[in-house]
């Protein structure tokens, strides 16, 4: 069973059993209603249902997925950071999206580990670039402190890590601002290139400081974050604080999803002694 298959069963159970099994149907029918063709699975699927065609001859994505408040929210990012570096939303309905395809499409994690300096120099035009789109007057998207709501419950985490992501989350949410509209997952896989520039995908759309973007595009905590902070003129120990707390963040989240975490936990324990 692949990793895809595996994240569907744990999340869902029999209703993503049953979903998987007639994703083939759904396609196809998709396909006939919006004149798609040459349809390919991508590859790296993790939640959603992710494939590349041709809409006439325009290059598209497909994305189908189970969780439709999230494809929903996703469609209304990519709206509100329209003109700001993303790909536009050519179709949305219950559960799928079609996009436009970046091309070549080749993801800025081609760039390690030969080219890993211009790698986050690229990553920090796009992220300022993103972060010059306006908060909507209306929308219905979260504030980084109701994500961060996740770590008041008792995780299976070291109990010194849990304490210190939230004594650290009240004190951020309390002195790092303003808040901007943020992509909230903007790692290199999800930078893609377009021609001559980059595009983002994958937007899950939160309301919080720009600082809250930068974890998932470090790589290095001690090369990177000191460039991202310079780059940025925010405060070096602000960054490696966020940081942390995202990555226990994320942590829990995986827990929840019954999915490993020791992904996240390693990168505490290397982040621990930088933070305070």
């Amino acid at each position: 069973m692949n990793t895809f298959h595996s994240n569907i069963i744990n999340i869902y159970g029999e209703k993503g059993k049953a979903w998987l099994a007639e994703l083939h149907a759904i396609v196809s029918a998709i396909s006939s209603r919006l004149d798609l063709r040459d349809l390919k699975e991508v590859t790296n699927l993790t939640y959603n249902y992710v494939l590349s065609g041709l809409q006439d001859d325009n290059p598209i994505i497909l994305k189908l997925g189970l969780d439709h408040d999230a494809l929903s929210r996703e469609a209304c990012a990519l709206k509100c950071f329209a003109g700001y570096g993303t790909v536009k939303v050519l179709a949305e309905d219950k559960g799928m999206l079609l996009l436009e395809r970046a091309m070549p499409g080749i993801s800025l994690k081609s760039y390690f580990p030969t080219h890993e300096n211009e790698s986050i120099e690229i990553a920090c035009r796009v992220m300022q670039k993103l972060h010059q789109a306006n908060i909507p007057v209306a929308h219905n998207f979260p504030h980084i402190k109701d994500w961060l709501s996740a770590l008041d419950k008792d995780w299976s985490i070291p109990d010194g890590y849990l304490t210190k992501a939230r004594k650290l989350r009240d004190q951020l949410l309390k002195t790092t601002g303003p808040d901007v509209l943020v992509h909230g997952d903007l790692h290199h896989d999800n930078i893609l290139q377009n021609g001559n520039e980059w595009l983002v995908i994958d937007h899950k759309g939160v309301i919080g400081s720009p600082m809250n973007e930068i974890w998932a595009f470090v790589m290095d905590i001690e090369r990177d974050i000191p460039f991202i902070a310079h780059y940025f003129n925010f405060r070096t120990q602000d960054v490696f604080n966020w940081y942390f707390v995202h990555v226990i963040l994320a942590a829990c989240w995986n827990l929840e999803s019954n999915i490993d975490a020791n992904l996240f936990l390693n990168l505490a324990a290397k982040a621990y002694k930088y933070i305070s």
